[in-house]
């Protein structure tokens, strides 16, 4: 049987982008078992509340939820299990020195499957505070709005 091609989104962590400023992404395997895999092709996770952490010189992620595979048996994993993450010793070894320096998290932003691979988007992140996002939401609403005018210009309506 061929190998799949291509990027199969299967969850994404819309959350992530409007409560932290993304500096940076990466991504990374992970260290999955067999019904893990099984249920993610199932297209069944959740990144919400997920987060990435260094644990004795590895990247771990954590609070991801990948529900148990319906036709497991005894060898079912656990749903919010700890994950390794799976990068280059110089992306871990950059990644922890970031970490460490600044006020810096790493979130998950969304899982994918990349030529039959399972992989995470993660983010280097920095968080926002309540005027960053009530300023990145007048933003966004004025961009509509001019997008909109220029549509109508466009068009001769106005």
């Amino acid at each position: 049987m061929p190998r799949e091609k291509g990027r199969k989104v299967v969850a994404s962590n819309r959350k992530a982008r409007h409560d932290y400023a993304i500096l940076d992404t990466y991504e990374a395997g992970m260290a999955l078992t067999g019904t893990e895999v099984k249920s993610l092709r199932a297209g069944r996770a959740s990144l919400v509340d997920a987060f990435a952490q260094e644990k004795g010189g590895e990247l771990y992620l954590y609070g991801m939820h990948i529900p148990e595979y319906s036709q497991g048996t005894w060898t079912n994993h656990e749903p919010r299990r700890t994950r390794k993450l799976l990068l280059n010793r110089v992306e871990i070894d950059r990644l922890i020195g970031k970490l460490r320096e600044s006020g810096l998290t790493l979130v998950p932003l969304s899982v994918y499957f990349s030529d039959g691979w399972a992989k995470v988007e993660i983010g280097l992140a920095k968080g926002k505070k309540a005027y960053d996002k009530r300023q990145d939401l007048a933003k966004r609403d004025a961009d509509r709005e001019i997008n909109r005018a220029m549509g109508r210009r466009g068009k001769g309506m106005e």
